[in-house]
């Protein structure tokens, strides 16, 4: 092969992966809609920090359970039929979260999502079928870019609408499930099937997944380590996620809009890494590199939000807070039927959201870097007849973190401290600092 076919050979085609990408910011758009509210939607009906972990755990514990099954039959059925299955789950949840009137709707709602989860983990299937291992990384990095660009324009459209609706949680998440079936429909007529009728894995007849093979995965050189690190990143990062907005409600005053703010901030930021600099960082220093960066800045990141100062911002008004709190609705908000403590505004300042502000750019970095250059380093790292099920194996790594992260926050959170996890979490991304370079060796990735 000529130097003008390999560089040809290692340009990434869009015009494949588009449609992907385009059906992946619209679902995340209605994702993170909700993500900011879940807490306080929560909250409203009198939840404590504890609880809340157990709601934020139950779409993931979900999601454990079906989607690497799902990643499984999407080897043998193709990527279409399980994205749309996913898909329509995501929006019978909304619609369930939009008509919610009590803590157990709630629940029910985000196992419906969960079972059926399988949204991101297929649309990186499909973006593995269309690349090559020269790509893959840029590829699957748009794919976070995408998810960063809808993490920017979702919590906008979540202020959008709340101003709109008079602070309405509902009309939110009906708008989410507005989005879900816009994604629905996009799929089914814009999204081309990427995995081949003849290819080894659609004629393979390969068991169906068990949780044997997701100890047989850990056995296996280099992949085995790498779900460990999905695992262990994810236990940290995504009790950061899942219980940020009650972190800053608790520590600093900052109610939905708030925290939507500092949302839209590291979606910016994550766009600006995932679409413009992991490409060109994978092919400079490649992904082992990618990895040892990740956890070191998300470890910074952890430990600085952990000793954010509990100082209020500066438009701090505790009534103005459990009006927020309150939303759209009948019920009535006071201190006295919340489970959950509010600053006082005797010592208002700059100090905490500025604080918050320079921890959260390594965060961001941290977590907008791990996810795509692990994902990409099991593809390579894993035969093309397995990718799809590799792939539905790391996202169980990934559930089943995400499962136990709020549970492990949310205790801690309300018996320990608002920064305790949040110090705990980046402890464990520390180790993952130290043992990286020597776990993964320099000729992979």
């Amino acid at each position: 092969m000529t130097t003008v076919e390999a560089n040809a050979a290692d340009k990434l085609d869009f015009r494949r992966i588009l449609p992907v990408i385009a059906i992946v910011l619209v679902d995340l758009m209605g994702l993170s809609i909700i993500i900011p509210l879940m807490p306080l939607f929560a909250a409203r009906f009198g939840a404590d920090p504890f609880v809340i972990g157990v709601l934020q755990a139950a779409y993931p514990s979900m999601q454990f359970i079906g989607t690497p099954i799902l990643g499984r039959l999407s080897d043998r059925l193709g990527r279409k039929p399980i994205l749309l299955f996913s898909q329509l789950g995501t929006f019978i949840g909304f619609v369930m979260l939009g008509f919610a009137n009590a803590l157990w709707i709630l629940f029910l709602s985000r196992i419906i999502d969960g079972l059926s989860g399988a949204n991101m983990s297929t649309a990186q299937a499909a973006v593995a079928d269309s690349t090559t291992d020269r790509n893959r990384t840029q590829g699957l990095g748009l794919i976070g870019a995408a998810f960063g660009v809808g993490f920017i324009l979702g919590p906008i459209i979540a202020y959008v609408v709340l101003a709109a609706s008079g602070g309405d949680y509902r009309a939110v998440a009906l708008t989410a499930a507005c989005f879900s079936l816009a994604s629905i429909l996009m799929t089914t007529f814009l999204f081309h099937e990427t995995h081949r009728a003849d290819s080894p894995s659609a004629r393979s007849l390969k068991s169906p997944f068990t949780f044997s093979s997701m100890l047989q995965a850990l056995t296996r050189p280099t992949v085995g380590y790498l779900l460990l690190v999905m695992f262990f990143y994810q236990l940290a990062f995504g009790g950061y996620e899942q219980l940020f907005s009650l972190f800053t409600l608790t520590r600093l005053g900052m109610d939905a809009t708030d925290t939507a703010g500092l949302f839209a901030l590291a979606g910016v930021f994550i766009v600006i890494v995932q679409g413009g600099l992991i490409g060109r960082w994978s092919r400079q220093r490649g992904d082992r590199w990618l990895v040892v960066l990740g956890v070191s800045t998300l470890a910074i990141g952890l430990i600085g939000t952990a000793l954010t100062p509990g100082v209020p911002v500066p438009w701090y008004n505790q009534a103005n807070v459990l009006k927020s709190l309150a939303g759209h609705s009948a019920l009535q908000i006071t201190m006295q039927n919340i489970q959950v403590s509010l600053p006082n505004e005797a010592s208002k300042g700059w100090l905490g959201i500025i604080w918050l502000l320079i921890a959260s750019v390594p965060a961001a970095l941290g977590g907008g870097v791990l996810h795509p250059a692990v994902n990409s380093l099991i593809t390579k790292s894993s035969h093309e007849n397995e990718v799809g099920g590799m792939l539905g194996i790391s996202a169980g790594f990934y559930s089943a973190a995400n499962a136990i992260a709020p549970l492990f926050y949310g205790s801690l959170f309300q018996w320990l401290g608002a920064p305790v996890p949040f110090f705990l979490g980046g402890l464990i991304l520390a180790v993952l600092w130290i043992v990286s370079p020597r776990a993964i060796k320099k000729n992979e990735g």
